[in-house]
């Protein structure tokens, strides 16, 4: 149940723009590649394709 009640809250992210930011934002927290994408995830409902397109054109 509580999974649920966190899922209605999350926020999508399909912008660039607002993916690149919370990426930075995580980044600026200590996550570090390998962890990212959990979070990011267990956050927001994010475009997967932009965020793979974002973090492999920063590698």
């Amino acid at each position: 149940m509580d999974q649920y009640a966190e899922d209605i809250t999350k926020q999508r992210l399909t912008d660039r723009l607002d993916i690149v930011m919370a990426i930075n934002i995580l980044r600026g927290q200590g996550y570090d590649h390998e962890d990212l994408i959990q979070e990011i995830t267990r956050i927001f409902y994010i475009d997967l394709d932009e965020y793979n397109d974002i973090v492999s054109k920063a590698a």
